[in-house]
């Protein structure tokens, strides 16, 4: 898969990206939103085995972001009964807050609806993620619920979520 949008791209993930995509996993700072402000301790090995068994699967698809040519961040998307479910997260900092996550997740909300022709897109975020709210609320999704105290983080600390749902006629570009 492959989308370009001015001086922004995103691409399915390659066993060559497998490095890139440690590195930022390892990253506690990148990584504490998602639970593991540790970070991750991934096998290359066996994360380059992963992408290349996925690369043909037109359902799940784990996607590089680049802005003019640089590798920033990564998305994902799982499709199944007509619903996508989407995650993003730019891993370098100093892309954040520029725009580039409405017009990263505009690119990928609008190929969704448009050539995959699903019915719904649903995510998640933690509930602190305000940032990311606001971003998502912009686009149109709605609010779902909020999950109070619905999972543990890395050092024990319970942490909450909330669920979105993006229908396409509430789609706002």
């Amino acid at each position: 898969m492959y989308l370009k949008q001015d001086n922004l791209v995103i691409r399915s993930a390659t066993s060559e990206d497998a490095e890139c995509l440690c590195n930022w996993w390892s990253d506690g700072a990148v990584m504490a939103h998602a639970g593991f402000p540790n970070g991750l301790k991934t096998d290359i090995i066996k994360l380059q085995e992963s992408l290349e068994k996925e690369k043909d699967n037109e359902f799940y698809k784990r996607l590089m972001i680049e802005i003019d040519y640089k590798a920033v961040g990564e998305m994902m998307f799982r499709i199944e009964n007509g619903t996508a479910e989407i995650g993003i997260k730019i891993c370098d900092f100093s892309y954040q807050e520029k725009g580039f996550g409405t017009k990263i997740l505009n690119v990928l909300i609008s190929y969704l609806f448009n050539e995959k022709s699903v019915e719904k897109i649903v995510l998640d975020t933690n509930l602190r993620n305000t940032r990311a709210q606001h971003v998502y609320e912009k686009l149109g999704f709605k609010k779902v619920c909020i999950r109070e105290d619905s999972w543990e983080d890395q050092l024990g600390e319970l942490q909450s979520s909330v669920d979105y749902e993006l229908f396409k006629e509430d789609y706002i570009k």
